[in-house]
């Protein structure tokens, strides 16, 4: 057996297999023999029919199968020996991608084309800067964290007429076009909240608005749509498209969140017994436990912008029209190359990005190392419990826990992605500059939504 390596360029090669009659013959021999005693064809006692029957009815099947297994594994082997850092997978060559005569076995030749790694050189360092976007934690900021604070720790009480963050409930029902009631129409009493009515000439209606008063509605003005607005009105989504648009709201009740009072009762319940002891001590707390929020949000967006600036400056030149029929072979469901060609662009970005990654984490001997793996996931179980105010229970037994949520694969792949941004994060805030750049809540927000910012 001879494997030999051609290279057509710089990114592509043929690796050609050359495998001689002795290389198969004693297995594929030994697998019809295997045959003959257990083959049960009429006119024969069991055990005893002639070889060159079984060679003849099963020869050139077995003979394929025994040179599959030979290509595959001198194939893969020579890639690992010779540590060809491939793309995708090795293609067979078309037309004369196997060289010799299954009728008349003796010496074959198999073809098949690889996609190699481009050499990649990314450029970071020091020298590089970027803007590190902070939110400005200010007093309207604070003050309103303190608002949320207090009306999750608020009671509900009754109003007499409807206020900008009130629930009103009341009933739905449904109208004709000319405002009757429609027979046989949804009839279903639900809940309004007034923060989330985004439609101004239905929100100025309900405003002051009290118990026993009634106006018409389009459901969708009043909810969010899709499942929001089934739920409101009591019908399967599917539904929503044959009913009207007008609905006769009347209000039976109307509730308002009336805010925790700043005592030292909520600030236990927020910070731990004795920790804050005022309204000031609050303050400076919630500054705090802001700057870890937003500080987790700033990394993402950092980590991000450099991402996306790798990948434009980044010059990887890629075996395309390989990967394009590697794409088009390795799928399970048929799949034209006129798709593959127009989804390619995005593919060909993220096998980019991946390459840099690959180049990152080599370069500077960054590793994830199951041990790191168990400990973060031990970090997110430890968040949990505290999140539903359960303590954690022993190392050992959070240990467990951690190796039983890592042995499912889709858990794995989500930690081990959540892992390798930390450590991009932590690789890109030690290696270039860093501009703080603060920001109003309003403006962080839509720089964290803007993929390419």
């Amino acid at each position: 057996m001879e494997v030999t390596k051609e290279n057509v360029s710089d990114l592509t090669a043929i690796i050609k297999v050359k495998i001689e009659s002795s290389d198969y013959q004693s297995n594929v021999t030994k697998t019809l023999e295997n045959y003959r005693k257990q083959a049960n064809i009429p006119g024969f006692r069991k055990g005893k029919v002639p070889f060159g029957i079984i060679k003849k009815q099963y020869g050139q099947s077995v003979l394929a199968e025994e040179l599959n297994k030979l290509v595959n594994d001198s194939l893969f082997k020579f890639i690992d020996e010779e540590k060809l850092d491939i793309l995708g997978n090795p293609l067979p060559v078309d037309n004369d991608g196997v060289v010799g005569d299954f009728n008349n076995p003796a010496d074959f030749e198999f073809s098949y084309e690889i996609g190699l790694t481009p050499e990649i050189n990314v450029k970071l360092s020091g020298r590089n800067k970027f803007d590190y976007t902070k939110v400005k934690i200010d007093d309207e900021l604070v003050n309103k964290q303190i608002d949320d604070l207090r009306r999750r720790y608020g009671k509900l009480k009754s109003a007499e007429e409807v206020m900008e963050k009130d629930m009103v409930l009341g009933q739905f029902v449904e109208l004709n076009e000319d405002e009757t009631i429609k027979e046989g129409g949804v009839l279903h009493s639900s809940t309004v909240s007034m923060e989330f009515v985004e439609d101004k000439k239905t929100k100025k209606e309900l405003l002051g608005k009290k118990v026993g008063d009634t106006l018409t509605v389009d459901p969708l003005a009043v909810s969010r749509g899709g499942k929001d607005t089934a739920a409101m009105l009591g019908v399967k989504e599917e539904e929503l498209a044959n009913l009207s648009n007008k609905f006769q709201f009347k209000i039976t009740e109307i509730k308002r969140m009336e805010l925790a009072e700043l005592n030292q009762e909520l600030f236990d319940k927020l910070f731990g017994e004795g920790s804050v002891t005022s309204e000031e001590q609050m303050k400076v707390k919630i500054v705090e436990d802001l700057e870890k929020m937003f500080e987790r949000d700033s990394d993402r967006i950092l980590t991000r912008r450099i991402t996306n600036d790798l990948i434009k400056k980044t010059e990887i030149s890629l075996p395309d029209d390989f990967l394009k029929r590697w794409i088009h072979a390795s799928q399970k469901e048929p799949i034209s190359m006129e798709v593959i060609e127009n989804e390619y662009e995005g593919y060909s970005k993220g096998l980019k990005w991946q390459l840099i990654q690959n180049a990152i984490f080599k370069n500077n001997d960054i590793k994830i190392e199951r041990e790191v793996a168990i400990e973060f996931t031990k970090g997110l179980l430890v968040s949990q419990y505290a999140q539903y105010g359960i303590p954690a229970p022993e190392d050992e037994e959070l240990t467990k826990s951690a190796t039983q949520v890592l042995s499912n694969k889709e858990e794995a792949d989500r930690i081990s992605e959540m892992i390798v941004e930390n450590k991009l994060t932590e690789f890109y805030k030690s290696t270039v500059k860093l501009n703080d750049n603060e920001v109003s809540y309003d403006e962080f927000v839509k720089i964290a939504q803007d993929v390419e910012a």
